[in-house]
């Protein structure tokens, strides 16, 4: 094309057809037999809401929802126990009782600094060596975990009931792994098996169910053994996590000339339909397919915020007006909210859960304890005061 000196410029636009791979190799096989093609043009209009954007958010929040009770709950437990050897045993006992294992672990806060430095590392070794043996090995991996989140969650689901909460109670010595209850034993070999079927068949277009169960199971098990002992821990987590969502979204595009969080989420180049570690639903009436995702962290990591203020608010014993767990978790249901409604407006580009939901909830907890006067208490110590039972005074 040649263009004048004087002539303004042209508005020029190329026509971009993309089709699927089948319908290509299919029309390229008509063309050299020397058939007669005829293309129609029909770009299909994409539902502003796919249903599978909601039955994500309900498992997201749902998931939270449970983990947060489950650790309110064994949380409130262990404080009646240790009430109790305080005002029952003598001096010397409680200085060896309160050294036991609680069997949970809480985050310091240079621990939640380098959460955040070894996940960004992993995530450069995935983006690096993304390829079909190395998604088969987060497969393996996946598996492990999802078989342990899966084994401890229906123990305890079984232990509430008085049929098995003998078989929960009773314990047997196992090589290599301890004690182990044999209702622990009794679950296993399902467990097992139902993640060793889902890695088999996980390429079918129902295999989704198989990995959202497992999923779900390992989150809610996180939940329950990880835990933030205060708000200064959880405030420095999730602005850590909140920049590192940014970044690997949106900054590392400069550097490596593709967003690295999106490539490494989709599973390209490596001949799978996206990593394990997704909770995701196919997009029911979308006519371009595909799946609705979530990541394991975007619901993680603020998680560990939402379970907090609950464990505060059962320990403060505060109701759900008073406290703070339902400003919390309503928070994060409406980051979470705020997360489909950007990704909808950027026509499906992939947005940082993180950049939305770490300020509904890091900023609602914040702002509520500075009003109660008591963002200190919540900042420091996370839990609120209790009295020594030696300390108060003999009723006689």
């Amino acid at each position: 094309m040649v263009c004048e000196e004087n002539e303004t410029d042209i508005d020029i636009g190329i026509p971009a057809v993309m089709l699927p791979q089948d319908a290509g190799t299919n029309l390229e096989e008509h063309i050299k037999n020397h058939s007669i093609v005829s293309v129609q043009l029909y770009s299909p209009l994409r539902p502003l809401v796919d249903v599978a954007e909601v039955f994500l958010w309900i498992m997201a929040v749902g998931t939270i929802l449970c983990a947060s009770y489950w650790s309110a709950w064994t949380a409130k437990e262990l404080a009646i126990e240790q009430e109790k050897l305080l005002k029952d045993a003598s001096d010397e006992y409680e200085i060896v009782g309160s050294g036991g294992s609680t069997g949970y672990v809480e985050i310091s806060t240079a621990a939640a600094i380098l959460f955040v430095v070894i996940a960004s590392c992993f995530l450069v070794m995935l983006y690096k060596l993304m390829s079909f043996w190395f998604v088969e090995v987060l497969v393996v991996l996946f598996c492990i975990g999802g078989v342990e989140g899966l084994q401890t969650c229906l123990v305890a689901l079984l232990s509430c009931f008085r049929y098995f909460r003998h078989a929960g109670q009773t314990f047997v010595k196992v090589p290599f792994l301890g004690a182990v209850s044999y209702l622990t034993l009794a679950v296993s070999p399902f467990c097992i098996a139902f993640a060793v079927v889902w890695a088999v068949y996980r390429r079918v277009s129902f295999a989704w169910i198989g990995q959202d169960i497992l999923g779900i199971a390992l989150i809610i098990t996180v939940l329950q053994i990880v835990r933030i002992p205060n708000l200064k821990v959880g405030t420095v987590l999730l602005s850590c996590a909140f920049l590192y969502d940014i970044f690997w979204v949106f900054v590392s595009k400069w550097w490596f000339h593709e967003s690295v969080m999106i490539v490494v989420a989709r599973g390209d180049k490596s001949g799978e339909d996206g990593i394990p570690m997704l909770l995701k639903i196919p997009r029911l009436f979308d006519p371009w397919g595909g799946y609705s995702i979530i990541g394991f962290g975007d619901i993680i990591l603020p998680g560990l915020l939402v379970a907090f203020s609950l464990r505060y608010d059962w320990l403060a014993k505060k109701n759900l007006r008073a406290g703070y767990f339902l400003w919390a978790m309503s928070a994060y249901g409406l980051g979470l909210l705020i997360t489909y409604v950007a990704l909808n407006l950027m026509d499906g580009h992939g947005q940082p859960a993180l950049l939305y939901i770490v300020p509904f909830t890091l900023g609602t907890f914040l702002s509520l304890g500075k009003k109660r006067g008591e963002l200190k208490l919540l900042w420091t110590k996370g839990e609120p005061e209790r009295s020594c039972p030696h300390n108060q005074e003999d009723p006689q």
